[in-house]
């Protein structure tokens, strides 16, 4: 049985404190115990320069530092422990795979952040970000596409990396287009490498499927048997938009559509969900309600360990009994004292 004394620390073996409650004993029958030691001798004043002097009145010094070794001794056999505790986390993470559309018309400026116009890129990115952030426990990696699909970011649970490479996820790295079959296909083979009891692929874009050889419903079945949920996400606003290229031409869009229902029906055969941000706050929206749908299962457990720190007060007994033995034999060394009759 343990008992705790101080904060973090515990006796392990406490009944041996009762044995301090013998010292004020000893001490109290030690104090009782006549006089120093002495030799009769009817001519004593012959002995009184030979030898040392009396010095058994320091006798009390030598006791004492021997009832402190005892009381380190016994200290020493309660056994003072440390106490360490910690808890420990065991998650079964989510292996996340960002599907990003890096088209031409991503670089359409119709989102605001602070007032001012960004492109659907950047505000995708920004609110990406915040994302990967708060997803500590998982393994997140990053697909993007345009006619084909890319590899900027590969799954991984180094958060500050991952952001650093956001930068990678950008416009004119590969062919134009809106290869959303490809994206997802990619992003399952991705997912299918990891090991996590949970996988998940959000998928965000601003255009229809026109580039490609597999549709985006076929993809999404290959993903569903792999096991893989998808959301997907179609961001943008409805219109005619005009495009300012990194060179800094300004093309027209064309009218803006959205294949809402082909993004349904992978949502659907996905196991997912649809949704449509057309500006930032509702992209935030959507990107905190599937963080709240796709959470991390963490398991915790208090763990208790005991560092042993008998070793002090076993230490101290050893010292207070060497220093006594010490005295005993050099300064305070007492000689019998010659008493005359």
């Amino acid at each position: 049985m343990s008992i705790p004394f101080i904060h973090d620390h515990i006796w392990a073996s406490p009944l041996w404190l009762w044995a301090l409650a013998l010292l004020p004993v000893l001490a109290w029958w030690r104090g009782r115990i006549g006089r120093a030691p002495a030799v009769v001798f009817p001519t004593a004043f012959l002995l009184r320069e030979m030898g040392f002097k009396a010095k058994a009145r320091h006798g009390g010094l030598t006791f004492g530092l021997v009832l402190l070794s005892l009381a380190s001794a016994i200290i020493a056999l309660a056994r003072p422990q440390k106490v360490i505790s910690h808890d420990e986390e065991k998650s079964e993470g989510i292996a996340i795979c960002l599907t990003v559309d890096v088209s031409l018309s991503m670089l359409i400026e119709d989102f605001y952040i602070d007032g001012r116009p960004v492109n659907r890129l950047i505000a995708a990115k920004r609110v990406m970000r915040d994302f990967i952030r708060g997803r500590t426990s998982d393994r997140v990696g990053i697909v993007a596409f345009a006619g084909a699909p890319y590899y900027p970011c590969p799954m991984t649970l180094d958060r500050e990396w991952l952001e650093a490479n956001l930068e990678r996820v950008q416009t004119g790295i590969m062919e134009d287009g809106t290869a959303i079959g490809s994206g997802i296909a990619a992003a399952a083979r991705r997912l299918d490498r990891e090991n996590n009891p949970s996988k998940v692929i959000i998928l965000l874009t601003d255009g229809a499927n026109n580039s490609g050889k597999l549709s985006p419903q076929d993809a999404a079945k290959l993903s569903a048997t792999l096991g893989q949920k998808i959301y997907t996400i179609a961001i943008g606003t409805p219109g005619v938009h005009m495009i300012p290229l990194p060179n800094g031409r300004v093309i027209t869009s064309g009218r803006q559509e959205f294949d809402e229902g082909t993004l349904m029906e992978v949502a659907r055969i996905g196991s997912g969900q649809f949704y449509m941000a057309q500006d930032l706050n509702a992209l935030q929206d959507i990107f905190s309600t599937i963080d709240q749908l796709e959470k991390t299962e963490i398991k915790k457990r208090s763990i208790i360990e005991t560092q042993e720190r008998f070793f002090y007060p076993l230490l101290a007994a050893a010292a207070l009994l060497a220093l006594a033995l010490l005295l005993r034999l050099t300064l305070l060394n007492a000689a019998p004292v010659a008493v005359a009759t």
